[in-house]
């Protein structure tokens, strides 16, 4: 016959339910780690940000878009945006381009200054200067002085004169990105 005489010590105890403790709370966060973070989870990570099909301008975020654009001209290009603005020329554009549009407020005496993308439309003629008009295009690349956004519309139509006509310099919140679509 064989007797086994086991003597525990409170030590001993102690140090066995907390070895089984430590291995029971390290199983249940593997498998609330696994749970979470798994390809099948509902709770999974999506680094990429969808940019909507096409982005509106407003006049709240016109300028910090129009300058993020500037800045960041090749991360844009292909994007679809739609704005309103009045129609605006120089001199030495062609018969297809104006830049459409908005007043920006420069000082506190309310002096503003035109600001607004350059625009490619065929039947640009169609709209006189300070007509308000809605378009919707892609950004291109163009050269005008220089290499610069060009908006080729896709469709456009006239407008009344909103009553957010003014626009604002970028605000202290810009911050230079690719990622504003």
């Amino acid at each position: 016959m064989f007797v086994f005489n086991l003597s525990l010590n409170g030590n001993k105890i102690f140090k066995i339910i907390l070895v089984i403790s430590c291995i029971l709370v390290l199983g249940i966060l593997i498998f609330a780690c696994v749970k979470i973070f798994g390809k099948n989870s509902r709770f999974s990570i999506n680094d990429k940000v969808k940019s909507p099909d096409v982005v509106q301008l407003t006049s709240s975020n016109y300028t910090n878009t129009l300058k993020t654009v500037h800045e960041n001209l090749d991360s844009y290009i292909g994007q679809t945006i739609n704005f309103s603005g009045y129609v605006y020329r120089l001199y030495d554009f062609s018969d297809n381009e104006f830049v459409l549009a908005r007043d920006m407020v420069v000082s506190s005496d309310f002096k503003t200054l035109v600001v607004g993308f350059l625009c490619d439309y065929k039947k640009s003629s169609d709209f006189s200067d300070g007509t308000w008009v809605n378009v919707t295009g892609k950004i291109t690349k163009g050269n005008y002085h220089g290499e610069i956004p060009v908006i080729q519309i896709t469709k456009i139509e006239k407008i009344e004169k909103p009553s957010d006509e003014y626009v604002y310099p970028p605000d202290d919140f810009y911050i230079p990105t690719s990622a504003l679509f």
